[in-house]
């Protein structure tokens, strides 16, 4: 009788689909751009942003989906954004006025 209910357990649990894990995104940040335009991620999944100029950059946005703004880092440093809801997301340097991407977030 134990055995016929472990594997009936075990038949369930291998029915259960398992959620993909949250993946990370480096986006490195040099010559005043970033080096992807656009970048497909899913909710749950963490930016990295990388600056590699000799200079500060600011990341923010102000998408209805997620606002928020990382504030100043300089070179060598990097900021983290783990992505809380689908949509498009636009970020922007605050510096740096002509660097923009856009993140569409899937769930």
């Amino acid at each position: 009788m134990h055995r016929y209910r472990l594997v009936v357990l075990a038949a369930a649990l291998a029915a259960v689909p398992v959620s993909a894990s949250a993946e990370d995104h480096v986006v490195v940040q040099k010559d005043k751009a970033f080096a992807v335009k656009t970048l497909k991620a899913k909710t749950g999944d963490k930016i990295v942003f990388r600056n590699e100029d000799p200079f500060a950059h600011n990341i923010f946005s102000l998408s209805p989906i997620q606002s928020f703004d990382l504030g100043t880092f300089g070179k060598g440093e990097t900021k983290e954004l783990v992505l809380s809801k689908p949509g498009k997301l636009e970020i922007e340097c605050a510096i740096h006025p002509e660097m923009k991407m856009e993140i569409d977030v899937e769930k």
